[in-house]
């Protein structure tokens, strides 16, 4: 049973997920943990426009927008509703492609109109996720450039219209937004930075709503298929996760959603971290940095580029917005994939993470948490409560280089962290990573023992290439063949050595050497 009801009622439902939907908060009850955003929209509220593509959060069909209070302020993210389980969304308002038609008056959105006045739509499948990833990016970005543009869009497809048109209404959207009537300029409608005082009070007004929905303890929903957990605090979570060790961890789903709705598993038990406050910090402790569990992929990412722009382009081709707005860099490490693309130059970095059972805590050096394929060090409840960065060393000369197929939103087929510390040209110390290489993400020990205390030279490059064959004997599969991989990994350490000596010298009119040196051609 589901429906809305007023805000002021909000304080109940302990075993009810309660979300804020078009103005009402609305409380859902009497369905599996697992059951997935978009079936609640589609099947429970006739809320057709979110579609089903994939099911597995690729094509973006299903995007929708999720708030959370952020201080004062209601911060929105794209996300994918199809992978997305619903117990997630409590104490969060959903923006779906229904809400954001002007009920009073009908008229569509400034995005939604860009895009119908510049045809950026045919058979119009893909047409409500584009419409919010554009109102998010709307909403956040009062001035996108066209790789900004780009970027939000990166997870989402379209099979008929091109970007073309669509990339036009992204830039014509605030164009439409600007000249709404001043009766139409409620929070929804209105572009960021903009300072309509109908838009102020109308995010005040969900702000309060979302400040009513804090729980004071956490939410425990039971369910024939397994009881849902959303812990309040970290001692509270240590203590379920404790007494219930075979329980599913669940942080932002974008694994384990795929495990319901691709391979039809039945997950039992689930314990989210999510909604522990002290999980979604990141504490710069001296020079180092802490990233808790629960920090979503997109502030993970901000924060590593920050301290090591030398991410930069990685984490912007790491899956989708959607997929980082809800996955976390945790996640990422403690899932173990051999082609997790955080891995490799976090152990790179010296990384560590700090693992915790019930009182006690322990840390381990990021590489050694990784013991075969798909199995960690991790021991009967524990779980990963944090991933610790090292401070940036003098001298530290780091690349960070994922190789795939396409340039977004694809599976690496070789992954590199590669990080030396110099000192007048010799070699001082080195950790060379790389995932796709192995069953798991893995050092590179006698390409390390080639580079430790050489002079960083063509020669020493050679050397350090060659003994890669030593460290790795990879697979082939349909990404890559096993010498496709030993050879891609060998000329990433070439191309960080003529990146890091300025050997490439690149002039004027020259060619780029990374990916994320492409820019724009105008026509």
């Amino acid at each position: 049973m589901a429906g809305a009801v007023p805000t002021r009622s909000a304080r109940g439902g302990a075993r009810a997920v309660r979300f804020v939907l078009d103005g009402a908060v609305h409380v859902a009850r009497d369905f599996a943990p697992t059951r997935t955003v978009l079936e609640y929209l589609r099947e429970d509220l006739g809320r057709t426009g979110t579609k089903e593509g994939c099911a597995e959060g690729d094509c973006g069909a299903c995007t929708v927008v999720v708030g959370e209070l952020d201080g004062a302020r209601v911060r929105l993210r794209a996300v994918n509703a199809c992978i997305q389980f619903l117990p997630t969304l409590d104490g969060k308002a959903l923006f779906t492609v229904e809400s954001l038609r002007n009920r009073a008056s009908g008229a569509l959105h400034p995005v939604q109109q860009a895009l119908a006045d510049g045809h950026g739509s045919q058979c119009g499948f893909c047409t409500p996720g584009f419409v919010m990833s554009l109102f998010a990016l709307y909403k956040t970005d009062p001035a996108p450039d066209r790789a900004a543009v780009t970027d939000a869009l990166a997870g989402n497809l379209c099979r008929c219209t091109g970007y073309r048109p669509i990339v036009a209404a992204a830039q014509s959207m605030y164009v439409h937004g600007r000249a709404l009537p001043p009766e139409a300029r409620d929070w929804v409608a209105t572009p960021a930075a903009a300072g309509a005082r109908a838009a102020q009070a109308g995010e005040r007004a969900l702000a309060r709503s979302l400040a009513r929905l804090v729980r004071r303890e956490g939410l425990v929903l039971p369910h024939a298929s397994g009881t849902f957990h959303a812990p309040r605090t970290v001692a509270e979570l240590a203590a379920l996760r404790a007494r219930l060790p075979d329980a599913r961890l669940l942080a932002g789903g974008t694994d384990v959603g795929l495990w319901v709705t691709k391979q039809r598993r039945d997950l039992g038990d689930l314990i989210y971290v999510g909604s522990v406050a002290e999980l979604r910090t990141i504490e710069a402790a001296g020079a180092e940095m802490a990233l808790g569990a629960a920090v979503p992929l997109t502030d993970a990412a901000a924060a590593l580029v920050q301290r090591y722009p030398e991410f930069g382009e990685l984490v912007r081709r790491f899956a989708s917005p959607p997929i980082r707005n809800a996955g976390t860099l945790a996640g990422n490490v403690a899932n173990g994939s051999p082609i997790g693309d955080t891995i490799p130059p976090l152990i790179a970095l010296g990384a560590r993470v700090v693992l915790r059972r019930a009182e006690k805590t322990r840390e381990l050096p990021l590489e050694d948490l990784y013991l075969a394929y798909q199995k960690t060090a991790l021991a009967a409840g524990e779980f990963v409560e944090r991933v610790v960065v090292p401070a940036r060393p003098a001298g530290l000369r780091f690349a960070a280089y994922k190789v795939s197929k396409r340039f977004d939103q694809d599976i690496s087929a070789v992954c590199a962290g590669l990080a030396l510390v110099l000192e007048d040209g010799r070699i001082v110390s080195a950790r060379v990573a790389f995932g796709g290489m192995a069953a798991t993400p893995r050092r590179a020990p006698a390409c390390e023992a080639a580079l430790a205390g050489a002079t960083w030279n063509d020669a020493t490059s050679e050397r350090a290439a060659a003994a890669l064959a030593h460290d790795y004997q990879p697979i082939s599969d349909m990404r890559a063949s096993a010498h496709y991989r030993l050879r891609v990994a060998q000329n990433l350490l070439r191309r960080f050595h003529l990146e890091t000596t300025g050997a490439l010298g690149r002039g004027p009119g020259q060619a780029p050497a990374r990916l994320d040196d492409l820019r724009e051609v105008r026509a």
